[in-house]
């Protein structure tokens, strides 16, 4: 059996980065040719290392940020001006391009549309309480006041 680095994530045989044992033949004929795993020589070794322990800073610099940002959104409250009748109802609705669009400009966080949570668009003057999903299934919940314009 021969070692073997994982360049790229195998379904048979493990993850990315991984060092694997397998045959010779099945490393230089099918691993090497389609770049999916490298021989494992010590320095491979230790670059592999490296770049895992990179990939875990990166990862927990990332969920951080994402910690940050549901707190920042926690605290935020939105005002969205809308035409509205006499009796409360609006002109059109309220959803999550304009929720995110409002996001963007009061606190200059890019929120994907696609991760307001809205059962239905706002279609009444008053405060709701949205939800925005974040990754790692962290959610925020912004409270938004629909106003009438003036």
């Amino acid at each position: 059996m021969t070692q073997a680095i994982l360049l790229e994530d195998v379904e048979s045989l493990g993850q990315r980065g991984e060092p694997i044992d397998v045959s010779p033949g099945y490393l230089r004929n099918y691993l090497i040719p389609r770049k999916l795993a490298a021989p494992a020589t010590t320095g491979a070794l230790e670059q592999a290392q490296q770049r895992q322990a990179a990939a875990e800073k990166a990862e927990q610099a990332r969920a951080e940020r994402e910690e940050q940002a549901a707190s920042l959104l926690s605290k935020t409250v939105l005002t969205i001006q809308q035409r509205a009748d006499d009796g409360g109802k609006l002109f059109g609705s309220v959803g999550p391009k304009e929720i995110s669009e409002a996001i963007r400009e009061a606190r200059d966080l890019r929120i994907d549309r696609r991760k307001v949570r809205l059962e239905q668009p706002i279609r009444e003057i008053g405060t709701h309480m949205v939800e925005i999903e974040l990754a790692d299934g962290t959610v925020a919940t912004v409270k938004t006041i629909v106003a009438e314009e003036s």
